[in-house]
């Protein structure tokens, strides 16, 4: 299967939310072919989480993981860590008081 390259799934996924009216920025701009993705969602409420994708070893099959969840400073130290083990690391926050990131939805894993 001939995947994605790491920019356009970036593009896609920010117009899906823009299409819920949930906002989301670019923080940190990684490898456009073949950058890791961590998405922060800010429920604006001062508490945050934070999500990599990884793989299921057993399935092969690509799934979303809570990196961190906490007060929104926390949360931001744990991926200012990720960022200095990788520099290639995207970074999109997300906005949302209802805590929505559409992360489980089809097409997104």
């Amino acid at each position: 299967m001939t995947r994605l390259s790491t920019r356009f799934w970036i593009d896609a996924y920010r117009r899906r939310l823009a299409l819920q009216d949930i906002p989301a920025f670019v923080t940190a701009h990684g490898d456009d072919t073949a950058g890791a993705v961590l998405v922060k969602l800010a429920t604006l409420d001062g508490q945050a989480r934070a999500f990599t994708r990884g793989f299921d070893l057993m399935t092969g099959a690509r799934q979303w993981t809570e990196l961190a969840a906490g007060p929104e400073a926390e949360v931001d130290a744990a991926i200012a860590r990720q960022r200095g083990f990788d520099p290639d690391l995207w970074v999109i926050e997300v906005e949302d008081r209802q805590g929505r990131h559409l992360l489980d939805e089809d097409g997104l894993g």
